[in-house]
């Protein structure tokens, strides 16, 4: 995953550790060999286009969005196609109220039709005030909640294949326990004897801090 830095100051790029306290948590009710974090590849402002999330200064935010909404003022000067026109209004209107793309309420249809013009503000974007940038690393976990290894929606094969292609090409089934469920009964085995691990099919949507186990075809 690599985000990318607008207007953060004393924040060193490169690779950094996201130590979220659920993983230590889930990690002392069960019986794994390693207990491995995950990674973000911190990038600067000029790889932002290429970032899967961002992490701004209210400055930064408000600059990212008067970009995009220059952008679709030029791009209406050009009048497009009819479709294209309306999803480029709302995206401009919300622009100019302070809103990014990516809380415009907008279908994966419209989403689709603007897909190639890549607005910055489309991507997830996490203000970062000055203490934040101090505990920069406790503060990545934040930035991996609201942006996601795996996208909000997933379906549990989307998300297999967000781990590896082969879960995805090769899915079976996935069993799930909630993230709740599994610290109430004090960790997985004492979950199932509760009943609470359910078998799901690849069109199961994730849920935030799924306890997953995938099976898969290799």
């Amino acid at each position: 995953m690599k985000v990318g830095l607008v207007g953060v100051a004393g924040v060193p790029l490169g690779k950094h550790k996201v130590k979220d306290p659920r993983l230590d948590q889930a990690d002392k009710l069960v019986k794994a060999d390693n207990k491995t974090y995950a990674f973000v590849d911190v990038v600067g402002e000029e790889e932002v286009s290429t970032a899967d999330a961002i992490v701004a200064s209210p400055e930064g935010r408000f600059d990212l969005i008067v970009k995009d909404l220059e952008f679709a003022e030029t791009r209406l000067e050009r009048n497009p196609l009819a479709a294209e026109t309306a999803v480029l209004e709302r995206i401009k209107a919300h622009l100019e109220s302070e809103g990014p793309v990516a809380e415009a309420g907008l279908t994966p249809e419209e989403l689709q039709l603007i897909e190639s013009h890549a607005f910055v503000t489309a991507k997830p974007i996490v203000v970062a005030e000055t203490a934040d940038s101090a505990a920069f690393d406790s503060f990545l976990v934040r930035v991996v909640s609201a942006s996601g290894y795996i996208r909000k929606g997933a379906t549990a094969q989307e998300a297999g294949g967000a781990i590896h292609t082969d879960i995805q090409k090769g899915f079976i089934r996935v069993e799930i326990i909630g993230y709740d469920d599994f610290l109430a009964a004090g960790g997985e085995t004492q979950a199932k004897h509760a009943n609470k691990m359910r078998v799901e099919t690849k069109n199961y949507v994730m849920q935030d801090y799924d306890l997953a186990n995938f099976r898969f075809k290799k």
